[in-house]
């Protein structure tokens, strides 16, 4: 069976100066369609840059990404944003911005202008998934800018879940202060996921973050390892390139 993901011997460098920094050394993996896999890795070991190519924002410098079984590095740019969009929805608190007056509803529904529905569509599915993350129906009038961290979090997880990917693709999705909005969040989280038997690769710097994942995966230096299951993450032999890594 063709993986949904997969990385074969995947190599990213970035430029610092007059030398190069590896930031991902012959990175191999695979993840088949309603996996979970979660990637503990502390700063700058290279997992934002792995999840950005995972979602098809970034292009790896050597090696072969396919989603889906096409190669990503092949496909039209307009083919590989269409495919962000509607096959693959890509989660990161760093990327919080919404419009100035722009409602908690109108957040959520602006992002599926890009799957063919009209606003009225959208702001039905968006208030539908809302529900499902715990904003309430007066808290989806609110101001986005006005929400908190955990309110936030649950609603860019809205946000994603609204285009109903086949790939949810998370970077420290949980930056809150309370454990208490942590575990609320990652326990919707998992039910999100079981539900709609989507694949999920999430990474974050606490292990805590990633209980329930099927397959933990541990990325250092730009290298990834993890446990050998059948349909989830294998590591293959990469070449050591030396260098330093960063995390982007």
């Amino acid at each position: 069976m063709t993986p949904l993901l997969s990385f074969e011997n995947v190599i990213k460098r970035f430029p610092d100066g007059e030398r190069e920094i590896v930031v991902l050394n012959g990175v191999s993996l695979t993840i088949d369609a309603g996996i979970s896999v979660g990637v503990y890795g502390p700063r700058r070991s290279g997992k934002s840059t792995l999840l950005r190519l995972a979602a098809g924002i970034a292009l790896p410098d050597s090696g072969t990404i396919c989603f889906e079984g096409r190669d990503v590095a092949r496909m039209p740019s307009t083919e590989r944003s269409r495919l962000l969009r509607q096959r693959i929805a890509f989660m990161s608190t760093a990327d919080w911005r919404p419009s100035p007056g722009e409602s908690v509803i109108e957040h959520v529904a602006t992002s599926l202008g890009s799957v063919g529905l009209t606003m009225r569509d959208a702001r039905r599915r968006a208030m539908r998934v809302l529900g499902r993350v715990e904003i309430s129906a007066a808290d989806a009038l609110e101001p986005a800018a006005s929400l908190s961290l955990a309110e936030r979090a649950r609603v860019m997880l809205a946000r994603a879940l609204a285009r109903e990917p086949r790939l949810l693709v998370l970077d420290e999705p949980a930056v809150m202060p309370k454990l208490g909005d942590r575990e609320r969040f990652y326990a919707l989280l998992r039910t999100e996921v079981r539900d709609r038997n989507m694949a999920l690769l999430m990474a974050a710097e606490e292990m805590g973050a990633l209980q329930g994942a099927k397959v933990l995966a541990s990325i250092e230096n730009g290298e990834l390892t993890s446990s050998e299951e059948r349909g989830t993450v294998v590591r293959l032999p990469g070449r050591r390139l030396g260098g330093a890594e960063r995390s982007v």
